[in-house]
């Protein structure tokens, strides 16, 4: 899956964040399973990039729930 950028992040509803979060954290949680068997990553870089995703994705569900509650 490809990093999603803020702003592409904004542009969609609160359903599809949440199925991206979900789909994110499963594709950490194999990436983790991963490192914990074969040692190295194949790629070391990918499981910080989809942990930032995954902040940006709370962090703009948040935003919009502020938005809504105002």
């Amino acid at each position: 899956m490809a990093i999603l950028r803020a702003d592409e992040l904004r542009g969609m509803s609160m359903e599809e964040l949440k199925e991206k979060l979900v789909e994110l954290k499963r594709e950490l949680l194999k990436e983790r399973a991963s490192k914990a068997v074969a040692g190295a990553p194949s790629n070391p870089g990918r499981m910080r990039e989809i942990r930032r995703t995954i902040a940006r994705i709370l962090t703009i569900m948040n935003e919009k729930k502020r938005m809504t509650s105002q």
